[in-house]
């Protein structure tokens, strides 16, 4: 029996107005499962109506209402967390065991964390600058908050969003990839049920479905103060085009191409089997994957062999398989993506292993490793986003960082070495907006994440992610 999902708005679920839908397909068989609101402009004002109403109320609630709301949030995901599961592994086709453990979990320790944070703004002392003058700083929220998520991560990236800016006293709409609403409704259901028993007005949260042009809807209504969007460097940029024209803030988390720069003295052994992780993990759909591979020529052909078999031993399959690293990619478009670029490959690069789909159900894609590469290549240059890796190799340090830094993305890298200088040299050296040693893909939520160049500004996570929620005002008084 097919599966109905609704908008939440106002604390009501709703079809869209004019009762449009769209399919939701499961990508682990192809098949279509559910149906969602393809949401329109009705459905958006009434969404951003309900948000604007709430908003006087909430901004005006102590930090400590808004942090109690924000652990009894916590709380329902937890109590709900094997429906937010379920729900999330068959919108994506994500291993179960890999999901609770390193996505679901972390989300809920993160709405924790953003509870702690609502009580933790700081800014100056007041004192006097100016004779005969106080001045003191406050802080606060923006507005009613656009905020779009990606189907690469659906739950996780809607807590990224909406725990920052409701724990600083915004209200949001959201809106969920059209190709992954579920685990997101079902949110909305948990935090209405917090806010009605807390007695709070429930438009503080609302979830409106749709595609693109329900995103675009969004972003140019003229309520939100603020637009906020995981996605690739085309949708950002139209979004920040689209936000230009009222001048919206805007807080955008786009596209990546994450160098992992191996030096010749680094344990080879632990870096392959990190990388291995890095790169294939969610099927390499993370803007922070281990997607380059760059290999000090020493080692080049002693790490790709390695690599390649390390590749060919990582398996892809179904959400209840515990054997699996990670499930299909996420729709049909993004399936014939990543085989064109390897249909694409220029004749000096190597298929060391994978490069083809696997099984003939779902959208499932082998794990891949591609060498011989130069930087010039187009899948070098541009993101894959699939489990796909490629390798170069480097002779000096100083070539490692021109071809770690030339590209166009830049949310995180890692380096890779026993020689602590040189790390430190990297470290300073790489133009990312993360620089892992002996690591790669590790996130916390009390550090900040977020990129340079294309992919974007703002961050997420972290005392500066909740503070881009927040404005600052000035308040001098005579004395």
């Amino acid at each position: 029996m097919s599966t109905t999902f609704r908008n939440y708005i106002d604390g009501v679920p709703v079809d869209a107005s004019d009762g449009r839908t769209l399919d939701v397909v499961n990508p682990a068989t192809g098949d279509v499962y559910a149906t969602s609101p393809l949401s329109g402009a009705a459905d958006v004002d009434a969404a951003m109506a309900a948000a604007a109403r709430a908003f006087p109320f909430w901004r005006d609630t102590t930090p400590s209402v808004r942090q109690r709301a924000l652990l009894k949030i916590a709380d329902g995901m937890e109590a709900w967390a094997d429906e937010l599961l379920a729900a999330e592994c068959r919108d994506t086709g994500k291993p179960l065991h890999l999901t609770r453990s390193e996505e679901l979990i972390p989300a809920i320790d993160q709405v924790r964390f953003f509870a702690g944070a609502a009580r933790m703004l700081e800014g100056r002392s007041a004192g006097e600058y100016m004779k005969g003058m106080t001045s003191i700083v406050r802080r606060e929220p923006v507005g009613v908050c656009a905020q779009v998520a990606p189907w690469n991560y659906p739950l996780l990236m809607a807590v990224w969003k909406f725990a920052p800016a409701l724990a600083a006293g915004n209200t949001v709409v959201l809106k969920p990839s059209d190709t992954t609403p579920a685990s997101t409704v079902l949110m909305a259901g948990i935090i209405g049920s917090v806010l009605t028993e807390l007695g709070l007005p429930r438009g503080i949260f609302n979830v409106v479905c749709g595609d693109r042009e329900t995103g675009r809807l969004m972003v140019e209504h003229p309520t939100p103060a603020m637009a906020s969007i995981t996605g690739s460097v085309r949708a950002g940029t139209q979004v920040a085009e689209s936000a230009s024209k009222d001048l919206k803030r805007v807080h955008l988390e786009l596209g990546g191409k994450a160098p992992a720069v191996v030096f010749e003295d680094a344990d080879l052994t632990e870096a392959i089997e990190d990388l291995v992780v890095g790169g294939f993990f969610n099927a390499g759909q993370d803007c922070t994957a281990a997607t380059r591979v760059l290999v000090h020529e020493s080692v080049h052909d002693e790490f790709v062999a390695a690599l390649a078999k390390a590749a060919a031993d990582t398996r892809t399959g179904l959400p209840d398989d515990e054997d699996v690293l990670y499930g299909p990619l996420n729709n049909a478009d993004q399936l014939a993506r990543v085989s064109g670029f390897i249909e694409r490959l220029p004749g000096h690069a190597k298929v060391e292993a994978g490069g083809h789909q696997v099984g003939d159900k779902g959208y499932f894609y082998a794990p891949t490793v591609v060498s011989g590469l130069k930087q010039d290549d187009e899948i070098v240059q541009q993101e894959v986003f699939g489990p796909v890796i490629t390798v170069q190799s480097f002779t000096d340090e100083a070539q490692a960082v021109r071809y770690a830094n030339g590209v166009d993305y830049a949310p995180a890298s890692s380096v890779w070495t026993k020689d602590h200088a040189r790390a430190m040299r990297m470290s300073k050296n790489l133009d990312f907006g993360c620089v892992w040693i002996n690591t790669h893909m590790a996130l916390v939520a009390e550090m900040p994440h977020g990129g340079f160049k294309k992919s974007g500004y703002g961050k997420d996570l972290s005392a500066y992610g909740f503070e881009d929620y927040t404005r600052i005002k000035h308040v001098m008084t005579s004395l």
